[in-house]
């Protein structure tokens, strides 16, 4: 895929966590060629909605570690978000208390979308670089007048709150680790690529001439870096989303049900750890949440 869209998208480390990285949207798959005997139409013109969150936990806190399909991943990402925001409140706690401020350019906690399981509901809403803002706790007091940190106190205290965020996270992440792991031997299931061999066909009826997946999100690079503003580049953006979300729901229809059959397996294979989990977890994130003055929430379409 596209190297920017990649690093828009691709499921980030959070300040010194120590989760596995994700893989690609599309495992390369053989595409059959699309005809180019007539023009395409023009793809469909998306309008701008703002993304927002929500606050609703699963019924179940394993879809918010294991998830199989694209809305799940929203509950994972708020997972992740959160961790993010403790890490964030953490240092700023540490910053306020030898009294400096972090650098305002610091990245704030993101929502990182998951490509190896596209949700692709939002994509065709918002496309791929845009998703909600994740909720944070105003400045502490006398934030605005401290004086500017030296890079070893501003190193110690991003310390201190990646260790506050390694803290949340280590109930879960090995075998959250695990399952994603699991997630990649579907990338050469016979019904999955069977399924990717239609996309470029797809996408030419959407008005998009590419032979593979990553030729599309190749595209999707060029055509958003060449717009000439800002605006123009967020309506190409959603406009492309929207024309791969329609083409990739065949694909995603045989990989969900794939996944669900490997979840199944995975929750069985390890039930003893997930009894635990399921008692401990959601006690956990509300504790950290009123330590840390800080929200569990998670991007909604």
């Amino acid at each position: 895929m596209g190297r920017t869209i990649r690093r828009r998208l691709v499921r980030r480390i959070a300040v010194t966590a120590a989760t596995a990285a994700l893989a690609a949207a599309c495992s390369a798959a053989p595409a059959a060629q699309p005809s180019r005997q007539t023009p395409p139409p023009a793809p469909a013109v998306v309008p701008v909605t703002a993304a927002r969150v929500d606050h609703v936990l699963p019924d179940d806190p394993t879809r918010m570690l294991f998830p199989t399909a694209g809305d799940e991943t929203r509950w994972t990402q708020g997972l992740d978000a959160f961790a993010q925001q403790i890490a964030h409140a953490a240092a700023a706690s540490c910053a306020r208390r030898d009294g400096f401020a972090l650098p305002a350019e610091l990245p704030p906690p993101a929502f990182i979308r998951l490509f190896e399981l596209p949700d692709l509901d939002f994509v065709a809403q918002h496309g791929f670089s845009r998703s909600a803002d994740v909720p944070m706790p105003p400045p502490g007091p006398g934030s605005a007048t401290a004086r500017p940190g030296d890079d070893a106190e501003i190193r110690r205290c991003q310390t201190e709150g990646g260790a506050a965020a390694n803290t949340v996270r280590k109930p879960y992440t090995p075998l959250q680790q695990h399952w994603f792991q699991q997630l990649t031997t579907l990338r050469k299931d016979p019904a999955t690529l069977a399924a990717f061999a239609d996309l470029p066909a797809c996408l030419a009826g959407q008005g998009v001439r590419a032979e593979s997946a990553d030729d599309f999100f190749a595209q999707v690079d060029r055509r958003v870096q060449r717009a000439a503003t800002e605006a123009d580049a967020g309506r190409e953006d959603r406009t492309l989303g929207h024309a791969y979300a329609t083409c990739m729901r065949p694909v995603e229809a045989v990989r969900v049900a794939a996944r669900e059959r490997l979840r199944a397996r995975f929750l069985t294979d390890h039930a003893t750890e997930l009894r635990t989990l399921r008692q401990t977890l959601v006690p956990d994130l509300r504790a950290a949440e009123k330590r840390y003055g800080v929200v569990l929430s998670f991007p909604a379409p």
